[in-house]
């Protein structure tokens, strides 16, 4: 058995069925069974909620197939974006590296193999930021005899990265404003896609409350990169209505 895996974290609310799914493809996983999983429960939003999230509460409490599981449930709603990064703070502070999933996402039973090898294999370039188990069907990617290419962007949908990483992100996303209107470093900042200034944009003005661009933005500054796999280990399944986050966005389906 390996010792030096990195610890799961999953990160649930109120979704029973897409969490069964997401927890049973892990099950599947080549390293399942010798990996810890630390699973966060957020509190519910309001009365509404409160019995969607103990079912989901009341599965977590019989998850087996895991070297050990330990449940975190929240008293009170702290929306995703702190549950996460302080969900992520308090694990990677102990293991020093973290793999990160929400309770939508499908992985392949490579996933966690393919996660631990980049984490062992990049943790001392320090150009490589994070880990991405997720990518998009890249026409470009069809050609390509690797099994990896580096991309500027950071992405939320299966994720690893490490402590000394982690550390060091301004939450408070300082400097956004030159950035975003300054056109130079505006373009620049698009190399990670077209959407990512106005993800921005918004989240300074209180209109959305993501991790997950502020993390994107702090990749920027510090001119670092993410390694993708060109086959996608991860599928989304949480688009609908009652998704949080995703109610309008389409995935794309595969997976290897």
């Amino acid at each position: 058995m390996r010792n030096n895996l990195a610890p799961i974290c999953l990160f649930t609310y109120n979704r029973l069925e897409e969490t069964k799914q997401t927890v049973e493809a892990l099950q599947s996983n080549l390293l399942a069974n010798e990996s810890e999983l630390f699973v966060f429960s957020d509190g519910s939003k309001n009365e509404r909620d409160a019995i969607k999230v103990d079912t989901v509460r009341d599965y977590l409490n019989i998850i087996t197939g895991f070297n050990r599981v330990t449940i975190n449930e929240a008293k009170e709603n702290k929306g995703l974006a702190n549950s996460i990064i302080a969900g992520v703070t308090e694990i990677i502070e102990k293991y020093g590296k973290v793999i990160v999933l929400e309770d939508d996402l499908i992985t392949s039973r490579n996933f966690l193999e393919y996660m631990n090898q980049a984490l062992d294999y990049y943790e001392y370039n320090m150009n490589i930021f994070s880990i991405s188990g997720f990518t998009m069907n890249l026409p470009s990617l069809d050609n390509t005899d690797k099994d990896y290419y580096l991309g500027y962007r950071n992405s939320s949908w299966g994720w690893g990265t490490w402590k000394d990483r982690w550390e060091k992100i301004d939450w408070s996303a300082s400097g956004w404003q030159k950035t975003l209107y300054n056109p130079i470093f505006h373009y620049k900042f698009m190399r990670g896609g077209s959407d990512m200034p106005y993800m921005l944009w918004k989240q300074m003005q209180g209109k959305i409350d993501s991790w997950a661009i502020r993390l994107g933005f702090d990749q920027f500054k510090k001119d670092k990169l993410t390694v993708y796999p060109t086959k996608s280990k991860v599928i989304n399944i949480g688009f609908g209505e009652s998704a949080t986050h995703t109610k309008k966005t389409k995935s794309f389906q595969h997976i290897s």
